[in-house]
């Protein structure tokens, strides 16, 4: 046995670098859509007045009921959520403890700003829509930081 035998930084197992590359672009992904997410709902708080009949309902009502911007808000929303669910089981995949802890993170932010919003739809107080978007933001780090902690392959630098 020798003491040079294994060296301090090892390389990337084989099967981590399509996981981590997945990670990367689903990223990517929700990094752009919390931003479209977010400039439609911007657009929504100031422009769009949900009707009385819509509060306190589902998301599925707002969809289907709602204004059309109000719609495709909740619609973006939804796929967001599933991209944000894809990033965390990709980063768990990898094994990448940061991935892992970021994409949890941006997970948990972004539902909380889904019920944020959800609470704004019914209530319009501004607690709930300054909520949904402190929450949006705190989403944007989190992928942002899987963008940077992931530009080499994963390996830190």
């Amino acid at each position: 046995m020798s003491v040079g035998a294994r060296s301090p930084s090892r390389p990337l197992p084989a099967a981590a670098a399509p996981s981590l590359a997945l990670v990367r672009r689903g990223s990517l992904a929700a990094l752009v859509l919390v931003v479209l997410e977010f400039g439609i709902g911007m657009y929504v708080n100031l422009y769009v007045t949900v009707p009385r009949g819509d509060h306190g309902r589902s998301v599925g009502s707002a969809i289907a009921n709602g204004p059309a911007v109000l719609s495709v808000h909740a619609v973006v929303g939804l796929l967001l959520g599933l991209v944000a669910l894809g990033v965390l089981a990709a980063a768990a995949l990898a094994r990448h403890a940061g991935a892992i802890a970021a994409s949890a993170v941006g997970l948990f932010a972004l539902a909380f700003a889904s019920v944020a919003g959800t609470g704004f739809t019914s209530s319009g107080k501004a607690a709930d829509s300054m909520s949904m978007s402190v929450m949006a933001g705190v989403g944007l780090l989190c992928y942002a930081a899987n963008l940077y902690w992931l530009r080499h392959g994963g390996r830190s630098r």
